[in-house]
């Protein structure tokens, strides 16, 4: 019996460590994802700028 409890316990650390290895890997998808989706926010709030600066530049020699 001694030695199908070590086996029983061999296999319940075995099951976690996999599954802290696929929450590992799932949180590590995750921020890849969210670094993805916050460099297009940023590259877009960038051109935002960049054209609003222009029209300011276009408006100003308009006036001028």
């Amino acid at each position: 019996m001694n030695d199908f409890t070590n086996r029983s316990k061999k296999m319940q650390l075995l099951n976690e460590d996999l599954a802290r290895s696929q929450m590992s890997e799932r949180l590590g998808e995750a921020r890849e994802l969210r670094r993805g989706h916050q460099l297009a926010m940023h590259r877009r709030l960038s051109r935002r700028a960049e054209r609003a600066a222009q029209q300011a530049r276009l408006a100003l020699a308009r006036s001028l």
